[in-house]
């Protein structure tokens, strides 16, 4: 990867797990360990936010350029390419360091901050495009060797790679417009042409795994830009026959403060009522919220193992 571009992630407390790997602590699992709350994952599957590590296997890439994302887009070809153990190794190494100075931090709950040294989920959502880092499958594999759960989030630019790789424990497509003309303005692709494509084919690979994996759709509402054709969403939410369905809104953070305003932010309050607007054209519900991140899930009918059970 670019040093100039190693040097900005690491100002931006990245650490480097390789030559294109990087983890991140996230600020629920700070919240967290400070007894200050927990994130969405937390509380509508049961992830143990403190246990929590965010990571990406392909910090060096991303094909779309998304007006919302509060990162840089950046584009580099793999040319050394990470080895899956490796990447776990020092992405462990990298959250023990990072959370380092909670050891001495009187807010902290130093029972968890015990445990969080041994993180046992992961998010492989950090940045760039998970499915592009040529070996995911065997890192997904490694990580679930080791006791991890496995939640991995794709832009839906990858669907070959999606039906041939192993099963996370959730699999995330994200859609961010309900249609081919709004998605070339807010997803911003570098191949125009097969963005759109891409994703329809990468909503059937989702209904097909659905046995597989816990299936699950990310829509980020972007005020005055995607938060329209409320029955054009559902129509995409229907053919993938997703499990979950995570209505979220943007935030207006980091890099995208560069492209949006303030008020393209909507408030929970309009992020539940166009949710429920979707559902009225294809039968999912409201099943919970947390408005502290502005987001609802909402799915055909709560499950009892929508919660996850941990030793």
């Amino acid at each position: 990867m670019d040093e100039e571009y190693k040097k900005l992630l690491e100002k931006q407390q990245y650490y480097m797990a390789g030559d294109h790997s990087g983890v991140k602590v996230c600020t629920w699992t700070k919240k967290s360990l400070r007894e200050e709350g927990v994130c969405y994952k937390d509380k509508f599957y049961g992830i143990r936010a403190h246990l929590c590590l965010q990571m990406s296997p392909a910090m060096n890439f991303c094909g779309l350029d998304c007006i919302f994302c509060w990162r840089d887009r950046h584009d580099e070809p793999f040319t050394t390419i990470d080895e899956p153990k490796e990447i776990i190794k020092k992405c462990i190494e990298g959250q023990r360091y990072l959370l380092s100075g909670f050891g001495g931090n009187e807010k902290a709950n130093q029972d968890k901050v015990k445990e969080a040294q041994n993180p046992k989920h992961v998010a492989l959502s950090l940045s760039g495009e998970t499915l592009a880092y040529p070996r995911i499958s065997e890192l997904i594999k490694e990580f679930h060797k080791v006791g991890f759960t496995t939640f991995v989030v794709t832009n839906g630019q990858f669907p070959k790679v999606m039906k041939k790789m192993e099963s996370p424990t959730q699999l995330y497509v994200s859609v961010d417009a309900p249609n081919e003309k709004l998605l070339e303005k807010i997803d911003r692709p570098k191949d125009g042409k097969l963005a759109w494509k891409n994703l329809v084919e990468s909503l059937d690979v989702l209904r097909e795994l659905k046995n597989k994996t816990r299936t699950t759709l990310r829509l980020t509402l972007v005020k005055g830009k995607n938060m329209v054709h409320p029955e054009q969403y559902a129509e995409l939410i229907t053919r993938s026959d997703a499990k979950f369905i995570e209505v979220k809104a943007y935030m207006y953070v980091g890099a995208s403060q560069g492209r949006l305003e303030i008020e393209n932010m909507p408030r929970h309050p309009e992020v539940v009522e166009f949710a429920k607007e979707i559902g009225t054209y294809c039968g999912y519900k409201i099943i919970d919220e947390q408005i502290e991140s502005r987001v609802v899930l909402m799915m055909k009918k709560d499950t009892k193992d929508r919660i996850m059970k941990f030793d």
